[in-house]
């Protein structure tokens, strides 16, 4: 998307000088209108769906803890597992995968596959010197081993990390159709092959 930076800017400045505080509504109605369609960002992703309404709130207002579990647990039934039952790809690709940040942006092609961009939030193989930390390092994570229950973890984290942690700001790769599961699977290679540089030791 294309932000029209100086008119919500200014709108959102207007409501703060007159009230002291923008209202929920004031704040949802400047940004739908400081964005315009730019070929493949398109402002309908502005519209939340109840997972997004649920958590978008201040952090001293916690989602309600009923509402959480019943949404957590819609998004745990809606997790779709590996049809033919194989969690694991090919750990090279996956890497491929984890350090490509193209995708979904207006500039990017949508012809092209869209990356992981894991680098961005985690520490992922131990010698990276550039990764970000808003994510737990995931270095050794495979020393987790490959039981069903950690295959079945990781995937569900990776598919919609929602069904774990409601109002995490990991992209639902899997749920939101953002990687392929080839894709995925090529991502649990990296993340779970002894073979993989997340697992090796420095």
């Amino acid at each position: 998307m294309r932000p029209l930076f100086g008119a919500g800017i200014a709108l959102i400045s207007a409501f703060t000088l007159s009230s002291g505080v923008a209202s929920s509504e004031q704040l949802d109605a400047a940004l739908a209108g400081s964005f315009i369609d730019n070929g493949q960002a398109t402002v309908d992703r502005l519209q939340q769906d109840a997972v997004q309404a649920a958590c978008h709130q201040s952090r001293t207002q916690p989602a309600d803890a009923a509402l959480a579990a019943t949404l957590r647990q819609q998004r745990l039934d809606a997790v779709v597992f590996p049809a033919d039952g194989n969690f694991l790809g090919d750990w090279q690709r996956g890497a491929e995968v984890a350090d490509n940040g193209r995708g979904l942006q207006s500039s990017d092609d949508p012809a092209q596959p869209n990356g992981g961009n894991c680098y961005a939030c985690h520490q992922l193989a131990p010698d990276e010197v550039a990764y970000g930390t808003l994510g737990p390092a995931l270095t050794g994570y495979g020393a987790r081993g490959q039981s069903e229950p950690m295959l079945r973890y990781t995937w569900t984290k990776l598919w919609d990390t929602h069904a774990y942690n409601l109002c995490s700001h990991m992209p639902r790769f899997g749920a939101q159709g953002i990687l392929t599961e080839q894709q995925l699977k090529d991502i649990m290679a990296f993340l779970l092959d002894p073979a993989s540089p997340v697992n090796q030791d420095l």
